[in-house]
């Protein structure tokens, strides 16, 4: 007696499944890649309960009429990277603290940390204790 099997394999792959999970996935991450804002937003910035630092090597401040001070020495824009290179490379061991006005645009802390970081200096941002 021969047994005859009813289920076939059939050795064709469909890819009409395959296509419709990808076209899904594609219009899903066109759609929330539209809801990411990019957009700067004007923010205070965060109070802290953090320790004081207990040895303060080069202390940059910005003003709310965006005035740059290092060490309480006014420095004009132009000239503040060479400033801050010069008293970085005198100290030992320096940390910069970065004390920026709770009111002005975020960005000009923001090129302040990024001539921190092309130059690779350590930098910290002062924020007022609770």
């Amino acid at each position: 007696m021969s047994l005859i099997s009813q289920n076939k394999i059939n050795p064709n792959f469909n890819m009409s499944s395959m296509t419709d999970i990808v076209f899904l996935l594609l219009i899903f991450f066109m759609l929330t890649s539209t809801l990411v804002t990019t957009n700067a937003l004007k923010i205070e910035l965060p109070t802290s309960s953090a320790d004081v630092l207990k040895q303060q090597t080069l202390s940059i401040s910005i003003t709310n009429d965006l005035r740059y001070f290092i060490n309480n020495e006014a420095v004009e824009p132009v000239f503040l990277e060479s400033k801050i290179r010069e008293q970085y490379n005198a100290i030992e061991n320096p940390t910069i603290v970065l004390r920026a006005a709770k009111t002005i645009p975020i960005e000009y802390a923001v090129e302040i940390i990024d001539l921190a970081y092309r130059n690779n200096y350590k930098i910290v941002l002062a924020t007022q204790t609770n």
